[in-house]
């Protein structure tokens, strides 16, 4: 027997290198949503708008795919940018920046990064996880690796952002993969 398709529902280039990173043990042929493929994400948390999306893709492709949904949220910020993460602005820059400046009266600096995934085929839900970091907002952005937030997140006790880690000690440490340290297992359940 071949390997499974999986759709990775994103067009995130970052997310989707992590992706393949992260699943490459898994006998999957991991495949990338259709190209302008829009998904319009109405959940009101980070777990709803991973099963919006899986369920999407999974609908317009035939396969199993493979979503999530993650973001930072501040505490200072009552939580925000929370699920608007990724619409907070229009470029990676420019969420930093305007986080910075939002966050500029505040002393309280602490937030924590949320990734949600979820698998599923058609209507179904396969396996739905989150994981969780715990961090501080730096006062500047650090480092050159990562995307997104990753810059201005420093992890708590390591001192750090995601940007100054390696992919490596990033994924073993980081929100997607804590989630993914909990779906692990149950992919495992899948195949057995």
């Amino acid at each position: 027997m071949g390997n499974l398709p999986l759709v990775i529902a994103s067009g995130n280039q970052g997310k989707i290198r992590e992706f393949k990173k992260l699943l490459e043990d898994f006998p999957f042929d991991l495949l990338t949503q259709p190209v302008g493929f829009e998904i319009e994400e109405t959940g009101n948390t980070f777990v709803e708008n991973a099963r919006i999306k899986a369920i999407a893709v999974s609908q317009d492709t035939g396969n199993m795919a493979i979503a999530d949904d993650s973001g930072l949220s501040v505490e200072a910020l009552g939580g925000a940018p929370g699920i608007y993460s990724s619409r907070y602005a229009s470029s990676d820059k420019e969420r930093i920046q305007k986080l910075l400046a939002e966050l500029k009266p505040f002393p309280n600096r602490k937030a924590k990064f949320e990734c949600a995934l979820c698998i599923a085929i058609g209507e179904k839900v396969l396996i739905e996880v989150s994981g969780f970091c715990e961090g501080l907002i730096t006062f500047s952005p650090k480092g050159k690796n990562g995307f997104g937030y990753d810059p201005i997140f420093e992890v708590s006790g390591l001192g750090e952002t995601f940007a100054e880690m390696d992919h490596e000690k990033k994924k073993h440490i980081g929100h997607r993969g804590n989630a993914f340290k909990l779906l692990k297992p149950e992919l495992k359940k899948l195949f057995t």
